[in-house]
C-alpha cells in the first residue's frame, strides 16, 4: 500500500478564503484548570478544502449529507492543466487526457500560485462551460480544482460551469493542494462533512497512488 497525499490545504484564521474568514476561540484550557482543550470554530461551509453539491445552484438539488459514495470515493485521474492561461476547454481536457476517467483533479498553476495566497488572486484557472459541458457529456461523477472556485475569472457572475455541472449532478471539489501530486491515476477518498440539508462542507481527501 502506498502512503496516502494530503491535498487539503490548512484551516487558520489567516487563510484564503471566501466570504469571512474562519474564526475560532477556545470553551475550555488546560492552562485555566480544565482536564483538556476545547475550541470552537465559526466557519463557512465553503472553508478550506470542500466540496460543492448540486443544491449549491440548484433549488431542491442533492445536499452534501446525501452525496453517494461513488461520487466521492474511488479512482481518480489528476490532469496536468499547468499550461492553461484561465480557462479550460474541453479541447485542453482532451489533450490532458481526461478521455475514460469518473473523478478528476485538474492540477493548474493555481496550485503553486493563487493558492498559496491568504487574500483573493486577481487571476487564477478555472474549468470553463465547454470544458463543463465535456465532463456531463462524458459521464463524469465528480470535479476537483486546485482554487476557492472551479469558476474561470470571466464567469463569476452568471456562473456558468457552476449551473452546468450541479444541474447534472457532478460534485466539485475546491481548494485541493496538488503541488506536490504528479499527473496520472490514483484512488480518492474524499470525506465531506455530512451537514443536514446543507449546499457544501469541508471534505477531507486524500489520494492513494494506484499500482502500475
Amino acid at each position: 500500500m502506498t502512503e496516502p497525499i494530503d491535498i487539503n490545504i490548512p484551516v487558520t484564521e489567516t487563510m484564503l478564503h471566501w466570504g469571512r474568514r474562519p474564526t475560532y476561540e477556545m470553551v475550555e484550557r488546560i492552562d485555566d484548570g480544565f482536564p483538556s482543550d476545547v475550541s470552537r470554530w465559526l466557519i463557512g461551509a465553503h472553508t478550506g478544502t470542500h466540496v460543492d453539491a448540486p443544491s449549491h445552484f440548484v433549488k431542491g438539488g442533492t445536499t452534501v449529507d446525501q452525496l453517494a459514495l461513488e461520487s466521492t470515493v474511488g479512482p481518480v485521474r489528476v490532469l496536468d492543466l499547468r499550461g492553461v492561461e484561465e480557462e479550460i476547454t474541453a479541447e485542453d481536457l482532451v489533450a490532458a487526457g481526461a478521455e475514460g476517467a469518473r473523478r478528476v483533479l485538474f492540477k493548474t498553476r493555481n496550485s503553486t500560485d493563487a493558492l498559496t495566497r491568504n487574500e483573493k488572486s486577481p487571476t487564477w484557472v478555472g474549468l470553463g462551460p465547454t470544458g463543463a459541458r465535456w465532463l456531463v457529456d462524458h459521464g463524469v461523477l465528480f470535479a476537483g480544482n486546485d482554487y476557492m472556485t472551479m469558476e474561470a475569472p470571466a464567469n463569476t457572475v452568471e456562473w456558468p460551469t457552476h449551473v452546468i455541472l450541479c444541474n447534472a449532478g457532478v460534485v466539485i471539489l475546491e481548494n485541493a493542494n496538488l503541488a506536490e501530486v504528479e499527473a496520472g491515476d490514483y484512488y480518492m477518498v474524499c470525506q465531506p462533512v455530512p451537514f443536514e440539508g446543507r449546499e457544501a462542507a469541508p471534505a477531507p481527501t486524500v489520494l492513494l497512488r494506484l499500482p502500475a
